[in-house]
């Protein structure tokens, strides 16, 4: 089963509330840094070959039609190649607002690894990684963070052909997201969710 959509936004570019949108649309179900979470025994081992250069990503997306969030964006020019028919959304906000939202939560949740629990230290020893080859190693200040992220947004915006890309805001909402996908307008609003607060709650397992 061949990806159709890959997001390109790194983590607090609302790809949990982007992974319910493309679910809603039939583009599910959507792979989420959750399904690791949440599924360990069996994903963990996968992403840690991927960050060691031996990607499967045939056994890793298997049953899925769209993937977001981390770890998916740090391998989008190599899910690209894998993928060429798929399309491509960038989540994006403000290099300033992101900077903000990254550094009281996952930023956090990485600072001191130490003070999990036990069972996610393998985990978060592999998002590291992620994050450090995406050019986000631990210790930066929020203005390196802003400079890290703008430099994503332009290496995704440089790699993706401009047609098979889309810069997205969840502000803006079910229009220009159907329109990319040539799929109809839902009723009701666009999804929003995980908020800092639910964040929290998921990487204490309460959700």
């Amino acid at each position: 089963m061949a990806l159709k959509v890959v997001g390109a936004g790194i983590g607090r570019t609302g790809t949990m509330s982007l992974k319910i949108a493309l679910e809603q649309l039939g583009f599910g179900p959507c792979y989420h840094m959750i399904e690791v979470l949440q599924n360990m025994p069996s994903q963990l081992p996968l992403w840690q070959a991927a960050v060691a250069g031996q990607p499967d990503w045939e056994k890793i997306y298997e049953g899925y039609h769209s993937a977001v969030d981390w770890p998916t964006a740090r391998f989008y020019s190599e899910l690209h190649a894998t993928y060429p028919e798929a399309r491509f959304i960038l989540g994006y906000r403000s290099p300033e607002s992101w900077a903000e939202s990254f550094s009281n939560t996952i930023y956090m949740a990485l600072s001191d690894i130490s003070q999990a629990p036990e069972e996610q230290h393998d985990w978060l020893n592999m998002v590291t990684e992620v994050l450090v080859q995406n050019g986000i190693p631990p210790g930066l200040d929020v203005a390196e963070l802003e400079k890290a992220f703008a430099a994503h947004v332009d290496a995704v915006k440089a790699s993706i052909p401009s047609e098979q890309l889309l810069v997205f805001e969840a502000r803006d909402g079910w229009e220009p997201l159907c329109r990319f996908l040539d799929v109809p307008i839902p009723d009701g609003p666009y999804p929003r969710t995980n908020d800092r607060a639910e964040f929290w709650k998921i990487m204490k397992g309460e959700q």
